[in-house]
């Protein structure tokens, strides 16, 4: 049987705790989504809402009639995406009156029969009012509407090239060139890092896929769609007990069993380093049942084998080192180990990554 885990870190001290697109996960279907219904509240935990409230006046309240003007009453000419929580519009807005020209933006509407969609535009105001990272998508601004006409609405810095899994996957679109995949990829990386271990609070993502990996106007990395984020562990707690969210092929196997840990995040980042270099989803359904699943198709190709080459997009062919590109395979099987305690840290897949990527380009 061929290994599957590799372990190519050796764990560092260290006095840090390890603290919008169409497929946003909902509730558990056998399909391509799994998991999240739940009665039990996502929202953050108090050390979070205690932060924010000290962040709070960073954010502009917006009214509802500025954002439906702004939108033009929400015109599905200019709606960008939809999900679960809603939809998302393309607008032009002025942050303050002293500002001349107005900022292209992205405005997602709650859709407000959703009540889950509710406490994720909570938990998503909550931690995007506290974290600061150029690879994490910028928070704004809000809309807050009660009563019987209640409108929830979040305001965001607008990203032009849309999300990873449109450039990946959508054959109509020029493939992503190798050096860019892996500037990518290392933005994606550094940014859980910062939610890891880079604040007071640890924050787990828990919903780390493709298409919540945006691009900007230089194909830069920005994480987004933080409604099913949670507060991390605290203390010497090694997990927290959470029922399980996320979608179906990248959440990690331990948190199907409700024990949610940040190692859960570093599954989830392995699976995307694996479609990025091969060009394939995460769970492929036209494919025959035994080759669905892209960790398990992964197996048969491991990255010391002479046929690890035909893994590889072929997309990219002439574009990188075959060395190279069995390094960043190598680091993403050890983002798979079974065992979380196994898995590296993203503090180290960073490290890892700049490794590899300085190498290269030497």
């Amino acid at each position: 049987m061929m290994k599957y885990c590799f372990n190519i870190f050796h764990p560092k001290p260290t006095s840090s705790p390890e603290a919008k697109d169409n497929n946003s996960p909902r509730k558990l279907k056998s399909e391509a989504r799994l998991v999240v219904k739940s009665s039990v509240s996502i929202s953050s935990p108090t050390r979070t809402r205690e932060t924010y409230r000290e962040k709070e006046n960073k954010l502009k309240k917006f009214s509802f009639s500025e954002l439906r003007d702004a939108t033009t009453n929400f015109n599905k000419l200019l709606k960008i995406g939809e999900g679960g929580f809603g939809r998302v519009y393309k607008a032009r807005i002025r942050l303050c009156e002293s500002q001349k020209d107005p900022l292209v933006v992205a405005i997602k509407k709650l859709n407000r029969e959703s009540m889950q969609g509710h406490k994720e535009w909570q938990t998503e105001l909550q931690f995007l009012g506290v974290v600061d990272h150029p690879n994490l998508v910028k928070l704004l601004g809000y809309c807050s509407v009660d009563g019987e006409r209640m409108q929830r609405l979040l305001v965001y810095e607008y990203m032009p090239n849309k999300s990873l899994e449109v450039h990946l996957f959508n054959t109509n679109l020029p493939p992503i060139p190798w050096k860019t995949r892996l500037r990518i990829l290392l933005g994606a990386a550094e940014g859980l890092d910062y939610l890891h271990r880079g604040m007071e609070i640890q924050v787990i993502f828990r919903d780390f896929k493709s298409s919540n990996v945006l691009l900007d106007e230089n194909f830069n990395a920005k994480l987004s769609d933080f409604g099913l984020a949670r507060e991390g562990p605290q203390g010497d707690k090694t997990h927290v007990s959470t029922k399980p969210v996320g979608t179906y092929g990248y959440v990690a196997p331990e948190y199907t069993e409700t024990d949610l840990r940040s190692k859960s995040d570093v599954w989830s980042f392995g699976v995307v380093v694996f479609e990025i270099l091969t060009g394939r989803r995460a769970v492929d359904r036209s494919l025959p049942k035994a080759q669905q699943k892209l960790t398990e198709r992964v197996k048969e190709f491991t990255p010391d084998s002479k046929n690890f080459w035909m893994v590889m997009d072929k997309r990219l062919i002439n574009q990188f080192s075959l060395d190279v590109a069995r390094s960043i395979a190598k680091l993403g099987l050890s983002c798979l180990c079974k065992n979380p305690d196994d898995r590296p840290k993203m503090s180290q897949v960073v490290e890892g990554l700049r490794d590899v990527i300085g190498k290269s380009e030497t």
